[in-house]
């Protein structure tokens, strides 16, 4: 007989929820109850093991002079105390749910307090303790007396505690354990990083204060009515000066409004008020149904434009202040984001209140994800396992209680990758039954048996095609519901390419609602030996890397090109036409708001300078309404220049999210393309001892290698296949044989060889013959060098002719060389920021600088990075470089090899030479670091071509 010892600390281990909390409600701030804050430093001790230390900590007059210091909200891991860990589905501990492992570091938290002068008598009253967030579970003590436990890390739980407080010397334990049951059901992507993470708060309950209640604004978009009604638990008033509401809670009212929407977010400020407080409201009218097919928000389909977002701060991980929460929420408004979807739990609070007030779609989801149990074919899942479903049940209770007052909250979502279960079901049964006025999502719900939308991940474009044309099959009631890409567009490294694609399949069939792009941010760590810290660098027994780093904003939340790009794709004004005739198209792409918020402006250029701008008048139109406007006539006498209009589309007043001016769509119409560089061949190569001479140039006798241009030194001057691999060119390792980058090494273009066959000196060229190919493959590349020159410049027509059985694509297709002093750089063609073949819809052609330093994309892994689009001259070191066709420019004082090499940031150390790539190709960018690669029409194919350079010196 065997039996197992029952210990004070099984609380880790039970699968409940925890005990002691009071019932979730919604979270509000009083406009006259107490409130006071517990946050800031506490004392704090660790252990390796939940039993290493006992409760004795817990007591008044307990002695903690000698223990460390931690802020909260925080996590130990990132002050100084153990290391974070990084894994995107793996569990790190061994998978025995509901038993986690002995060593399990345990944080004592201790903070004294006392209460304010002004604070109630304790005979008035009640109080309340909630804590925002702990990871992963918290046992907490009062005075000594011990008031309960709990699991649920991004979820709020509250303690009455007025019978325990005391004026003055209250003493506050909580005892955080870095693994629990709770963490079988936190297997989110991302950093595990125990610790108190968001707001301890002190409340003041006086009598007859609210508990809860729930705000229903219901607009009925036929008679441009709003109906309010407030369900509390304490019966009261409710009170909308700006509407003259003044009504029973529990009374409906109906009344004109203006609706709420992530384009109008007109809120209406009000109070509930009962006999002991008054609660501030902030009202949106709106109203959410799934209707013909489709979401519908007011009468209307929405198209969601989002953003999957995780919390995270470089240096305080989850732990947000208000300000960083903002400026999330105004950087996504600039960028025409409209919609995010909290990943893969719900924000903290004050993040909803932000997308209320600055206007944004939210799928609110539930701290839920099992990932880990994929890896034993989903045997054993809490969301299948009836003895979980509890917890389950509280984890969405505890969501929708205290977010159900938010407009900007239009979906809940059960979770993510946790597989299936009878768990799931009874959320969905009890989300439904809770909360009418809002939609269930849940992509692990394949066939829709709990669900109101079609929900995927990563679909490539031509199955979302088939969706959009209902196509797909699946169960009856998932052909008759909207679809939706919870997430695509993997916004790892450099990338995400092609989501211009999917973006015109949204827009092309109305069952497609739209997605949101994987992720937000790149959660590196700041750390001063690699700048950021990805998964690994502290030591972890499993970890994924740099996959904790696909953001469409870096650490420190500047813009990645994918974002510049997202951008561009799903602007709400799309500005068309084409500039031989005149006219310009405008359409208005938004879902409820007119143009009256933006002024039009046009500019006219000849060879990227503007010569002449002016004021566009375009008519305020609806939604989905479109105009032609007449442009103005050009200037003239343009014909032997490349000309071009732009129309940009500007915020025409300051509004809350930006500035007057604000640019918030453009578009650009040639009208006279370029005339193509010529250099008529005038001189001939001059044969020396030890250099030929062309014009301005010098060769090595022996080899043809291009030595000076003019005054000009240039080094290694050849043909260059080979690029840094992208995050999407490796791919990851579930997925089949196209995965490129990982094909490229294997055929061994990161090594291929220069072989001289022939230089040819003839009357009017130097010609040189070489083949470039990988050591132990038969394939290669024919490359025959022209050089041609009229004395002052000098022409290179490059040609290349593969040879033997190519299978794969190229990544990259040109010259590259080394200049020995470069810094300051103009071009004309793309910018001003990088672009490739499936993400360069945010390029605008003009005339651009920058330097050297600055053409580089920080990359928290370095990789391939910084070319420009279509670029038609470009000057940098004493040279001016002029193509045909236009080509990709890149520069950097590292070579294409040292960056391939580079594992951080810190890794590359610039060196004396600027080397040049100049690239008649590159292979698209795709999103392949998780989803699909690029498509067919952006591969770069191993094909006859021909290509050319004018050099010259800057005088």
């Amino acid at each position: 007989m065997s039996f197992r010892t029952t210990t004070a600390v099984d609380y880790v281990e039970d699968v409940s929820p925890g005990a002691g909390a009071l019932p979730p409600r919604a979270w509000y701030a009083s406009s006259d109850a107490k409130s006071l804050s517990l946050n800031g430093s506490w004392r704090f001790r660790l252990s390796a093991t939940v039993d290493a230390e006992d409760d004795s900590f817990a007591a008044e007059g307990y002695d903690a002079g000698d223990w460390a210091e931690v802020t909260v909200p925080g996590h130990w891991v990132l002050q100084g105390h153990g290391s974070p860990i990084y894994t995107n589905h793996l569990y790190p501990f061994p998978v025995d749910p509901p038993r986690v492992p002995t060593e399990n570091p345990t944080g004592d938290h201790l903070r004294v307090f006392d209460l304010p002068e002004d604070w109630p008598a304790l005979s008035e009253g009640g109080a309340v303790l909630r804590f925002d967030g702990v990871e992963s579970c918290a046992r907490v003590w009062l005075n000594g007396t011990e008031i309960g436990e709990f699991k649920g890390s991004r979820l709020p739980h509250e303690f009455a505690v007025g019978h325990l407080l005391q004026t003055v010397d209250n003493v506050l334990a909580v005892r955080v354990h870095q693994w629990s049951a709770g963490s079988y059901l936190e297997d989110q992507d991302q950093w595990w990083l125990p610790g108190i993470f968001r707001d301890v708060t002190l409340l003041h309950r006086p009598a007859g204060a609210a508990l809860d209640f729930f705000v229903h604004a219901s607009y009925d978009h036929v008679t441009g009515e709003g109906t309010l009604r407030v369900d509390s638990d304490v019966d009261g008033r409710v009170t909308v000066p700006a509407l003259d509401i003044d009504v029973a809670t529990g009374e409906a009212v109906t009344v004109p409004v203006l609706p709420w929407t992530a384009e109008t977010p007109k809120l209406y400020d009000g109070f509930l008020a009962t006999e002991g407080e008054r609660v501030p409201l902030r009202i949106g009218f709106r109203t959410v149904v799934l209707e013909d097919g489709l979401i519908k928000v007011n009468g209307r389909a929405v198209l969601f434009k989002g953003v999957n977002r995780h919390e995270w701060h470089p240096e305080q991980g989850r732990a947000l202040d208000l300000e960083t929460m903002r400026e999330d929420v105004l950087l996504m408004k600039r960028h025409n984001v409209n919609a995010v979807r909290t990943s893969h739990y719900p924000p903290h609070p004050a993040f909803l209140d932000l997308c209320d007030e600055y206007g944004l779609w939210v799928i609110d989801e539930c701290d839920l994800e099992t990932h880990g149990f994929v890896e034993q074919d989903w045997r054993d899942n809490p969301v299948d396992d009836d003895r979980w479903t509890p917890a389950l049940l509280d984890r969405a209770a505890r969501m929708v209680e205290r977010d159900k007052n938010h407009p900007s909250v239009v979906i809940w979502s059960l979770g993510n990758e946790a597989g299936t279960g009878r768990g799931l079901t009874a959320m969905a049964e009890w989300i439904h039954g809770r909360d009418a006025s809002r939609l269930v999502h849940y992509e692990g719900d394949i066939d829709c048996r709990d669900t109101d939308v079609y929900s995927r991940m990563y679909a490539f474009h031509e199955e979302v095609e088939r969706i959009g044309r209902g196509l797909d099959g699946g169960t009856h009631k998932r052909r008759r519901l909207p679809f939706i890409l919870c997430e695509y567009g993997h916004a790892m490294g450099n990338g995400p390419g092609g989501i211009a694609d999917y973006q015109r399949l949204f827009e092309a069939h109305e069952r497609l609602q739209g997605g949101f792009i994987w992720e937000w941010i790149d959660h590196g760590i700041k750390d001063p030996r690699y700048g950021y810290a990805y998964g690994g660098d502290f030591g972890e027994e499993l970890h994924d890397g740099n996959f904790v780093c696909d953001g469409l904003v870096f650490p420190d939340r500047t813009p990645s090109p994918g974002l510049v790009e997202f951008k561009k794709v799903i602007e709400p004004v799309a500005i068309t036409g084409d500039g031989t005739d005149g006219t310009v198209r405008v359409t208005n792409k938004q879902d409820f708001a007119d143009l009256s918020a933006l002024a039009f402006e046009w500019s006219y250029q000849v060879d990227g300078e503007t010569i002449e701008a002016g004021s566009l008048s375009v008519p305020s139109l609806a939604p989905g309404e479109s105009v032609d406007v007449k442009l103005p006539e050009p200037p003239a006498d343009t014909r032997r220049a490349e000309t071009r209009w732009t129309v940009r589309a500007l915020l025409a007043a300051d509004t809350a999210w930006g500035r007057k001016d604000h640019e918030v769509a453009w578009g650009e119409f040639p009208v006279t393309a370029r005339p193509s560089p010529t250099v008529v061949p005038t001189d001939g190569p001059v044969v020396g001892e030890r250099l030929i001479t062309l014009g301005p140039a010098a060769f090595d006798t022996r080899t043809g290698a291009l030595r000076t241009i003019g005054g000009v030194s240039v080094e290694g001057f050849r043909l260059d296949v080979w690029r840094a691999t992208t995050d999407n060119d490796e791919g990851a390792e579930w997925q089949s044989d196209t995965r490129y980058g990982v094909l490229w090494r294997t055929l061994g273009l990161h090594r291929v060889r220069h072989r001289l066959d022939a230089v040819e000196v003839g009357d009017a060229a130097l010609t040189v013959r070489t083949r470039v190919a990988p050591a132990a493959r038969e394939v290669g590349l024919a490359t025959v060098y022209r050089w041609t020159s009229d004395g002052d410049r000098l022409k290179l027509t490059v040609s290349v002719t593969p040879e033997g059985d190519w299978t794969v694509p190229l990544p990259r297709l040109g010259v590259r060389f080394g200049l020995a002093e470069a810094d300051q750089v103009k071009w004309f063609g793309g910018g001003p920021g990088e672009a490739y073949p499936d993400s360069r819809a945010a390029s605008m052609v003009g005339r651009w600088q920058s330097t050297v330093d600055d053409l580089q994309t920080p990359y928290v892994r370095p990789q391939e990075n910084g070319a420009r689009a279509d670029v038609r001259w470009a000057e940098i070191g004493g040279l001016r470089i002029e193509g045909d066709p236009e080509f990709w420019f890149s520069a950097r004082r590292w070579t294409n090899e040292q960056l391939d090499a580079a594992r951080h940031r810190t890794d590359l150390v610039p060196g004396d030479t600027v080397w040049v790539n100049l690239d008649h190709g590159q292979h698209g960018i795709g999103s392949q670091s998780c989803g699909p690669g690029p498509l067919p029409q952006y591969f770069l194919k191993a094909a006859p071509a021909e290509f050319s350079f004018v050099f010259s010196e800057i005088g």
